[in-house]
């Protein structure tokens, strides 16, 4: 047996051994993903303990080094651990905007001292991180950012406002983008710093969206201390930290195609449709189109994949991440409407048992928020356009 094969074993043996049978099987709703964090919820005590093992190896971020917590793997081993985790439906033991965005941007930036404070606590779910990029002026032109830091010598005194915070009202932390220099061209005079959502001045507001619920959030700083310990990059080059998350946050959107979520659409289409005399779904066109529903998202995870593997050899385009975004947005839409049409009368409820209080109805409301957050689809095909295609006039 080759290397991969024995690591290969190996996995499957432990994950057959150590993920419970709470934590098999597709995650009902975005309210059932365990998020970590100070104030952490479970749907059951095993995916607590499903967390606390994995974490333990690493595995909630399996590439990081394990200096930091990571599980030190490389790309291909990292891929086997995937694909074993899919064989048996072991669902992600830890969602987080510290793993997906913060985390790559700390290892590529940060200082020691940071990356060895923040690292270990996000692979092990300890800390929850939300993220100030919008402001009321400034979301796509996200540079146009207005909330200033002070400087007060050895710490800084931010005042401003952030909107579309997810997931502010339950974050621990926030990493923030802060104008340090305000005389400065607003790409530049920008810095990335990070801090305790429960420092004095800090308040959020929910926003409801049309779905009757929302993670978003207005976040608001009234003379809020951050140490300069906590600066990440250089002074007033916050612009170019943030490009490298925000590349990182286009994937993880776009990874959404990529993420059934929930019943197979088959299986839900097949509770309202029932089978034709040959055991197939009883309505051919929509079979049809649930067919090459999943034919694209095998598509698209082979390109997530690929892209995977071009990063991690540092041969990727820096535009790719749009491509990324932009498809699985239209595709995780395209599944919500696939599951509107395949669930029938019971997919029109707002309220009840049927529904689940109307979750089939609130989630399809939701993923149109797919195609704006991260920034708008229009902006990512200008940018696939410009530096992708370098179409002419773009």
């Amino acid at each position: 047996m080759t290397d991969l094969e024995i690591f290969r074993a190996e996995t499957r043996a432990w994950l057959e051994a150590n993920c419970p049978a709470e934590c098999r099987g597709p995650v009902a709703s975005d309210e059932d993903r365990v998020w970590g964090g100070r104030n952490a919820t479970f749907p059951t005590p095993a995916h607590k303990v499903w967390l606390e093992r994995m974490g333990a190896r690493g595995w909630t971020a399996p590439e990081w080094p394990k200096d930091y917590g990571g599980g030190g793997l490389s790309r291909e081993e990292a891929k086997v651990l995937a694909s074993e985790m899919r064989r048996i439906d072991a669902q992600s033991p830890l969602a987080s905007f510290g793993v997906w965005m913060l985390g790559p941007a700390l290892l590529q930036f940060g200082t020691e001292e940071q990356k060895r404070r923040f690292l270990p606590e996000i692979v092990r779910g300890e800390i929850r991180w939300c993220q100030g990029y919008s402001e009321p002026g400034a979301g796509s032109d996200l540079a146009a950012i207005q909330t200033r830091a002070e400087d007060r010598g050895d710490h800084w005194i931010v005042n401003g406002q952030k909107v579309w915070t997810s997931y502010a009202d339950k974050a621990d932390w926030i990493f923030c983008l802060v104008r340090t220099d305000p005389e400065a061209p607003k790409h530049l005079g920008i810095s990335f710093v990070l801090f305790d959502m429960a420092t004095p001045g800090v308040s959020t507001r929910p926003i409801t969206l049309i779905s009757g619920k929302s993670p978003f959030c207005e976040t608001f700083f009234d003379d809020v201390r951050v140490e300069k310990a906590n600066l990440v990059g250089p002074l007033n080059r916050g612009w170019d930290v943030a490009k490298h998350l925000l590349a990182h946050e286009r994937t993880m959107i776009g990874a959404m195609g990529e993420i059934a979520g929930g019943r197979p659409l088959g299986q839900v289409a097949t509770g309202s449709i029932g089978l034709d005399d040959d055991g197939r779904l009883d309505e051919p066109m929509l079979r049809a189109r649930i067919a090459e529903l999943e034919v694209d998202a095998a598509a698209f995870r082979l390109a997530m994949e690929r892209t995977g593997d071009l990063a991690k050899a540092g041969q990727a385009h820096p535009a790719i991440a749009s491509v990324l975004k932009y498809y699985g947005s239209e595709l995780n839409k395209r599944r919500h409407e696939l599951l509107m049409s395949a669930g029938g009368s019971d997919a029109l409820e707002w309220e009840g048992q049927r529904s689940r209080d109307g979750a089939m109805a609130r989630d399809w409301l939701r993923t149109k928020a797919n195609s704006i957050e991260g920034g708008t689809s229009e902006i990512q095909l200008n940018i696939i356009a410009k530096h992708l295609l370098q179409l002419p006039g773009a």
